[in-house]
Parts: C-alpha cells; sequence; structure tokens
C-alpha cells in the first residue's frame, strides 16, 4: 500500500484529499506547515509527496528544494493558488514532477497521483536493469551512475535536466514533441501556453552544447527536439 504524504494548511482541503486518497487504497499522513512536513517527507517509507506553496514555517519551494536533494526519486506534486507560468516554471524546476492549481477537481489529482506512481515505477524498474550507457558522438551518458561527459569534461545537471537528457539520448535520431516531452519527463497534461520545455533545452544547451563540437540538440521548428550529430 503506497503511503502519501500531504503538506497543506487549509485543513479543509488537506482532509478532503486524504479522505479521498484513503477512500482510493493508499495511506495518507497529514501536515499543516512546513518545517515538520519537510521533515516527515524526508523520513523512509514515503512514496509520493502533495505538496502546497504557501505554507507556514517555510514555503513549499523551499521543502521541494530539500526533499529533492535527498530524494531524487520521490514524485513531488506541487498544489498552489499561484497560476502564473513563472511560478510553474520555478515549481517544476526545483524538482516537481507535476503542478496542480487550486481550485481543482479531486478527481484530476487523483489521476496525477496515480500517474506520477506509475512513472516512479518504472523509474525504479530502469534503475534495476544492468548499468546502461548511452554515447552520441563524444557525448555520454550514464543511467546507472547519473554522470554525463563531452569527451572527458564531466557535466553537472539537475535531476530534471538529466531527465530531460536522458529521454532525448534514448531516443536519439528521433525528433520528440513538446508534448512528448512533457509528458514523459514531467509527466504533466500538455498545456500549450507553458514554455518549461523551451526553458529547461535552453539550459541543457548552455551545459553540453555551447562550448563543445559538434552541437547536438537541435530544434525542428514546428515538430520538437532532436538529439543527433549533424
Amino acid at each position: 500500500m503506497k503511503k502519501i504524504l500531504i503538506i497543506e494548511d487549509d485543513r479543509r482541503i488537506a482532509q478532503n484529499i486524504s479522505r479521498t486518497l484513503q477512500e482510493d487504497g493508499y495511506t495518507t499522513e497529514v501536515v499543516y506547515e512546513g518545517i515538520n512536513g519537510r521533515q516527515m517527507a524526508l523520513l523512509p517509507g514515503v512514496d509520493l509527496l502533495i505538496l502546497d506553496i504557501n505554507l507556514p514555517g517555510i514555503n513549499g519551494f523551499e521543502v521541494c528544494r530539500s526533499v529533492r536533494a535527498e530524494k531524487p526519486n520521490l514524485p513531488i506534486i506541487m498544489l498552489t493558488a499561484l497560476g502564473e507560468i513563472e511560478d510553474k516554471v520555478e515549481g517544476l524546476g526545483l524538482g516537481a514532477d507535476d503542478y496542480l492549481v487550486k481550485p481543482f477537481d479531486i478527481r484530476e489529482l487523483i489521476a496525477r497521483v496515480e500517474a506520477c506512481l506509475r512513472r516512479s515505477t518504472l523509474l525504479e524498474e530502469m534503475t534495476a536493469e544492468p548499468e546502461k550507457v548511452w554515447r552520441v558522438a563524444n557525448l555520454t551518458v550514464d543511467s546507472a551512475s547519473r554522470e554525463v561527459k563531452r569527451g572527458e569534461t564531466t557535466i553537472d545537471l539537475t535531476a530534471r535536466e538529466f531527465a530531460l537528457l536522458e529521454y532525448l539520448i534514448r531516443n536519439r535520431g528521433r525528433v520528440l514533441a513538446k508534448l512528448d516531452i512533457t509528458e514523459q519527463v514531467w509527466n504533466l497534461n500538455f498545456d500549450p501556453t507553458t514554455n518549461v520545455v523551451e526553458v529547461y533545452i535552453n539550459y541543457l544547451r548552455k551545459k553540453i552544447d555551447r562550448d563543445f563540437e559538434p552541437k547536438l540538440i537541435h530544434t525542428r521548428p514546428g515538430m520538437g527536439y532532436v538529439l543527433k550529430e549533424e
């Protein structure tokens, strides 16, 4: 039985989420502020975190940053009344897997919980496989050690940048649409107004392409992105 931690200061919302998840067969625990919530999230046995942004103590962005540093594979869904694109990009940039703006339909939240847990299970299965090293030109991506190199130069990536690069190199030579990338890397329903894919493609280009040859990440206007040697 999967355990879900809910960090939400609105007690009515928190209890409604908790009750619905329990009816769906999950175990839940509720915390109403950020400091204790962060401590609970770092304990063993938590399978998914539902996290509000506007919390007393420390806010959800800080909780997300701390938890992601210690638990890089824990699924995190952020809940917030903030709906601006910049807020979404910040939350996702700190390591959240999904983002839901209040007010929301509880059925959508449950669907996103299930999707995040499926992705987490697949990730566990992938990391349990024998070591896999991917190469394109002088770029090397080691899925087991999560090490990235261009030639002999080691490149430091965030967890989300690595996930995006790994998805690109696993599908090297194939043009990937924004829809595919958001669903596979962020596990999000496609939002045509968000620029999170462009933002992270730009981050990757600065780290693995700007100072190296050949250039490997290419834009196909109106189609998407492809990682290949041209």
